[in-house]
């Protein structure tokens, strides 16, 4: 592993390296009996001790005459040799070197990056005006039919008054085949008409179309101009690695990092293939000359260079991306994309991971995009709109915390952009996280007929909804029936059951 090199030097990097993964250990559960060779602080740690023991008393938050450190030492020396081992044991022709080298390198990138976060990365002057074309926006009342009463009544829920809304976000909650879908696809159609095509839309139907839900929708296809894009025969039309600034540097290794984390957090990749994905993407860039971007085979080719033929998991998936052709290989630098209205179905023959990743790059790309944008502005009561993202099966892609705190800023934050997030799901238990409350972040909710319908809290919870109108609630989901449904609507009575 480091030819040449004493044993107490192995142990100092093993420690520096076990340290640096952020674990804390157990004295009970971690620590290993000291079979092996014994060494004295000044043999271990030669004139650095100060240094080391630092290192420990600030991870543990200990003091440096705390009786148990030399126990703290061991158990960190003994979980980096584990680490490094296995780092070895996975890659025969990666030296000593090699890993100082890496470790040095990621450290000073640590230094020099910061913390990565959720927060879309927002170009200079200069970098927005070459990459951002601001989306025209439509001003005036959006007025939606969602229903009648049984008394005949029409029902309308008007989308963007400001004056009624805080804001135009809508949940929508109810069993496969009660009419969640068609009711979605009506709000759409509706807002394409009354806009006169000027506000936009994407559908991500994360579970994929059959042939005979494509013949169904047709009529919604031809009515809203709208192009299905079935993944992975037709690559979608746009490149998600652009949004990635290529002319200032500090935000181009902030959205590379982004883009790592999007990847990595999908296949559960470890450090060291984080570390290859980072620096093939950035050497993908340095090739790249006139303002172009890099492609997923570009990086993919570069990732091989760097692990050989060996299979991997992160060649795997890179070469997923880049084989199937799920993106289109163009920056999209007028945003013409966003000027088009889109059905993107994942198939079902696509592995979790590249559904997953190709949704949450879509996601990124699209949000980054219109944080870019000038507000679109309230012009009397009426919030002007632009775009609406219509996401399926949204408890299924959201039930991580990480993909939690993601959706929640982008629901806080793109409101003012006029963007509208409808979210689609059988249930409406993965909507009431401790730490995702859908009642705020979605002012409107209609529920359809679901299985926990007797959990009257969990419904009043994501309805908004107080004890007051509880009793209404719970009479109108014992009687539910087909294409029939409830809502929190402040055009009609709260809780009252109505005909989608």
């Amino acid at each position: 592993m480091f030819p040449g090199s004493s044993e107490n030097y192995i142990s100092r990097v093993a420690l520096a390296f076990s340290i640096s993964r952020g674990v804390k250990l157990d004295l009970e559960k971690d620590l290993q009996d000291g079979k092996g060779k014994e060494y004295k602080d000044d043999i271990l740690f030669g004139k650095h001790r100060t240094f080391y023991i630092a290192m420990i008393c600030q991870h543990y938050g200990i003091f440096k005459t705390d009786a148990n450190l030399a126990k703290y030492v061991k158990m960190h020396v003994d979980h980096g040799l584990a680490l490094m081992s296995k780092i070895f044991d996975d890659s025969h022709n990666f030296t000593g070197l090699d890993f100082i080298l890496e470790q040095v390198e990621a450290g000073i990138e640590a230094l020099s990056e910061t913390e990565l976060s959720n927060d879309a990365i927002l170009f200079d002057e200069k970098t927005r005006t070459l990459r951002v074309k601001n989306k025209d926006y439509y001003s005036d009342s959006i007025r939606l039919r969602v229903g009648e009463s049984f008394d005949g009544e029409d029902i309308y829920f008007e989308f963007n008054n400001t004056a009624v809304h805080n804001n135009a976000h809508v949940a929508v909650a109810g069993n496969s085949g009660t009419g969640k879908t068609y009711f979605a696809n009506s709000l759409i159609k509706q807002i394409v008409k009354e806009t006169r095509g000027k506000v936009n839309f994407i559908f991500l139907d994360f579970k994929g179309l059959s042939e005979e839900d494509e013949k169904k929708n047709s009529e919604f296809f031809e009515a809203t101009k709208c192009q299905l894009i079935k993944a992975p025969y037709t690559p979608f039309p746009i490149n998600p690695i652009s949004f990635i600034d290529n002319v200032n540097e500090k935000n181009r290794f902030m959205g590379i990092n982004k883009l790592v984390d999007i990847i990595c957090s999908q296949a559960n990749l470890g450090k060291v293939q984080q570390q290859t994905l980072k620096d093939s993407i950035k050497d993908a860039f340095a090739e790249e000359k006139g303002g172009n971007f890099p492609t997923f085979k570009n990086i993919y080719d570069k990732v091989k260079d760097r692990e050989g033929s060996k299979p991997t998991s992160l060649g795997q998936i890179l070469e997923d991306l880049s084989e199937l052709d799920l993106f289109a290989n163009i920056a999209d630098a007028n945003n013409n994309f966003l000027n088009n209205n889109f059905y993107l179905s994942l198939s079902g023959d696509l592995s979790k991971n590249i559904r997953f990743t190709s949704v949450f790059l879509i996601i990124n790309y699209i949000y980054n995009t219109f944080m870019n944008m000038e507000k679109a502005p309230i012009e009397g009561d009426f919030q002007g709109m632009r775009y609406v993202l219509l996401i399926d099966e949204a408890h299924t892609i959201f039930k991580e915390k990480k993909s939690q705190d993601l959706l929640e800023k982008i629901l806080r934050e793109i409101r003012s952009q006029g963007v509208s997030v409808i979210l689609l799901s059988q249930g409406i238990e993965e909507f009431n996280q401790p730490s995702f409350d859908f009642s705020s972040m979605c002012e409107t909710a209609f529920l359809f007929d679901i299985k926990d319908k007797v959990n009257l809290k969990l419904m009043q919870k994501f309805m908004g909804i107080g004890d007051k109108d509880a009793m209404k609630l719970k009479a109108s989901m014992e009687k539910i029936q087909k294409y029939q449904l409830v809502s929190n609507l402040k055009e009609y009575n709260v809780g009252e059951l109505f005909k989608a």
